[in-house]
């Protein structure tokens, strides 16, 4: 009986242990909410823009974005949110409501009419990841698919207002050579 007990305590400990540790996950919220969240704790915030269709935004869920250390980081310095460039989902920000009025539900999972919140932040191509201060100020978008190594440089840069240093390409150049990544892989 108690090697029993022991056998099951063990194999929890191991399930504990692993899902700790091996599945760091992002913790994705709405913007309305991440906008909520910064009046109690302020943290910049990460929109990950993306369609249903698009190819390379699947590749960058799948191989960033679900990278743990990755993953771990974007939760300790930033409030996460995923946006659905195409989708209907109501926006409320900076005092005005976005949606798309000519979204076609039939079209979900194929190209689909831009939403209004995406014509109003530029965003022309996914993915594209913004990145804005706590006072939802756009700091800037980074267009296309990023590799964990190639997040983590923006990651690490635009996490508080030490970016506000970075004032010409000499100064980006020198953050870069200066970098050193945390990544395992």
């Amino acid at each position: 009986m108690m090697n029993t007990f022991v056998s099951y305590s063990l194999r929890i400990a191991f399930i504990f242990f692993f899902l700790f540790n091996y599945s760091q996950s992002i913790n994705w919220m709405s913007l309305e909410k991440a906008i909520e969240s910064q009046k109690n704790n302020p943290k910049n915030i990460l929109v990950d823009v993306y369609t249903n269709w698009c190819g390379p935004c699947k590749l960058m869920d799948k191989n960033t974005f679900q990278n743990k250390e990755i993953a771990r980081f974007i939760n300790n310095n930033y409030y996460a949110v995923k946006f659905n460039g195409e989708g209907n989902e109501i926006v409320n920000f900076m005092g005005r409501q976005f949606e798309n009025k000519g979204y076609d539900k039939s079209k979900s999972q194929r190209r689909n009419s831009s939403h209004q919140f995406t014509q109003f932040l530029g965003v022309n191509a996914y993915p594209t990841t913004l990145f804005f201060d706590k006072k939802m100020n756009l700091i800037t978008p980074i267009r296309g698919y990023l590799r964990p190594k190639q997040i983590e440089i923006y990651l690490e840069l635009f996490k508080d207002d030490s970016y506000k240093n970075v004032k010409t390409q000499k100064d980006f150049d020198t953050f870069i050579k200066n970098f050193k990544s945390k990544l395992n892989s």
